[in-house]
Parts: C-alpha cells; sequence; structure tokens
C-alpha cells in the first residue's frame, strides 16, 4: 500500500506575494535575534569549538565559572560572551545565576 502526501485543497494558500516573500528574506532563518557577537569573540569561539567540539559551550561555560570564582569579572564576561555566541541560551542561564547570587 502507498502512501501519498498532498497539500489540502481548501482555502489556506500556499505562496506568499512579493511583498511577504521580501520580509521573510530581510534576515536568514536560523537568526532568533538578540545581540550579535564581534568578530573577535566570533573567532575566538570558532576557534574554541575547533579545540572542544560539541562540548566548547559547556568548556566556555566553566572557565566562565572559574573566572568569576576567582574573581576575574573581565575574564568572566570573555568566556560568557564565548558561550552565548556557541548557546545563547546556556549563556543567558549562566549569567542569571551569576547576579542572582
Amino acid at each position: 500500500m502507498s502512501i501519498r502526501f498532498a497539500a489540502p485543497r481548501h482555502s489556506i494558500r500556499n505562496r506568499m506575494d512579493d511583498a511577504e516573500a521580501r520580509a521573510a528574506c530581510q534576515r536568514p532563518a536560523n537568526d532568533n535575534g538578540g545581540g550579535h557577537s564581534s568578530d573577535t569573540a566570533l573567532t575566538a569561539a570558532l576557534r574554541h569549538f575547533a579545540d572542544h567540539g560539541l562540548a566548547a559551550a559547556r568548556h566556555a561555560r566553566l572557565k566562565a565559572k572559574a573566572a568569576r570564582h576567582a574573581g576575574d569579572e573581565q575574564g568572566y564576561r570573555w568566556w560568557l560572551e564565548i558561550c552565548r555566541t556557541l548557546d545563547r541560551r546556556m549563556a543567558q542561564e549562566l549569567d542569571s545565576q551569576a547576579n542572582a547570587g
């Protein structure tokens, strides 16, 4: 038995007009808004990712926590920015925990 997938036959339109298409193409599809990293932070984050792979954000978070614990606020902010570049949600959680405590 074969299965056929087809669009529904009701009044939902399947295409955007030109103005909607131009507006939708203004930003990349994977851009979820928010702050953008500097070129320096992006380069450092990519190098960090090359060294640590998929664990790079977690490693940056640990480095940020260690810097904060040592009283190195500049180091904390640097590693937080690298973490934010790699995983925005993880960095937001880390920063909110640091500001709460």
